[in-house]
């Protein structure tokens, strides 16, 4: 069985998201993810991109008081994140849903996933998470989630 990390993401995001109940602790999670057929190794990158999430609240905001700004980027991000993932968050971000801070984090953890490239699906998702996990995100997290589950839209560039 060839897993991911994402995988890994996505299994815990789909199973624990809007489960009211109270959540398991980190080992009982890590015992049910071996038992669902996942490798060690992977869950615990896993374990280590969610810890980035979380250390990445604790970052200052950067945006400047408002100021706008020109994202370039690297030859890395380039050559793991396609056009089509870069128009996306460039799109997000002109409508309001992104700020300069969640574009950034989103792109740290698309890079942190360690995959050779991400496809648009994966960078939604990442941004569904990602927005997920941030304080006052609420409303941008409704509008990822209805592009995602109710209403997909496709971009013209």
């Amino acid at each position: 069985m060839k897993e991911n990390v994402f995988d890994v993401l996505m299994y815990l995001f789909e199973n624990y998201l809007y489960d009211d109940e109270p959540q398991p602790d980190r080992e009982s999670l890590e015992s049910e993810l071996f038992d669902a057929g996942f490798q060690q190794v992977e869950i615990r990158k896993a374990f280590d991109w969610l810890d980035g999430l979380v250390g990445s609240r604790e970052l200052p905001d950067g945006t400047g008081g408002g100021v706008r700004s020109l994202r370039v980027y690297t030859d890395e991000e380039m050559a793991r994140l396609d056009a089509e993932g870069r128009g996306f968050l460039l799109f997000l971000e002109q409508i309001g849903v992104l700020t300069p801070a969640s574009r950034e984090m989103i792109i740290d953890r698309l890079m942190a996933l360690e995959d050779d490239e991400s496809d648009i699906d994966l960078v939604k998702w990442v941004t569904l998470m990602v927005l997920y996990n941030q304080p006052g995100q609420e409303e941008a997290f409704a509008w990822m989630e209805n592009l995602l589950f109710e209403n997909p839209v496709h971009l013209v560039h």
